[in-house]
């Protein structure tokens, strides 16, 4: 089972930071127009131009990271994975490439390097150590 999930990884395709960001408005305020995310990468007006952004959601498209509607007169994007998932690759990656794949230490690691530990983040891992002790 690891190895397939390892495979599964290895073959979807891994978003850059730029097309992250747009992961991240899509999540947040999906279905939307590449207008609805332009102007919410750059609520000020800056940053990328609205061809940019256009250009990102057609290569993301291609990638298979989102869907494109085009039944409208302005396409409609939808992320076409789940931020959970997401996560959960980044971190798969991360700690095959970096802790062989030791979850363990990557997460020793993680509490390690942070510094303080926020009180309720700290209950919540306390809890998930206890989820995975019971099972």
């Amino acid at each position: 089972m690891r190895k397939a999930n390892d495979k599964k990884s290895q073959s979807a395709p891994r978003p850059t930071p730029a097309e992250l960001a747009i992961l991240r408005v899509l999540w947040a305020h999906q279905p939307a127009t590449v207008r609805e995310v332009h102007e919410l990468l750059n609520p000020d007006g800056g940053g990328n131009s609205y061809t940019t952004t256009l250009k990102m959601l057609q290569i993301m498209t291609d990638k298979g990271l989102v869907q494109r509607d085009t039944g409208q007169r302005a396409h409609i994007y939808r992320a076409n994975c789940t931020q959970q998932n997401e996560r959960r690759a980044f971190v798969t990656d991360l700690a095959n490439r970096l802790f062989d794949g030791s979850a363990t230490q990557l997460a020793l690691q993680a509490l390690g390097q942070s510094g303080r530990v926020d009180p309720d983040e700290l209950a919540e891992i306390k809890k998930l150590i206890q989820r995975l002790e019971a099972d």
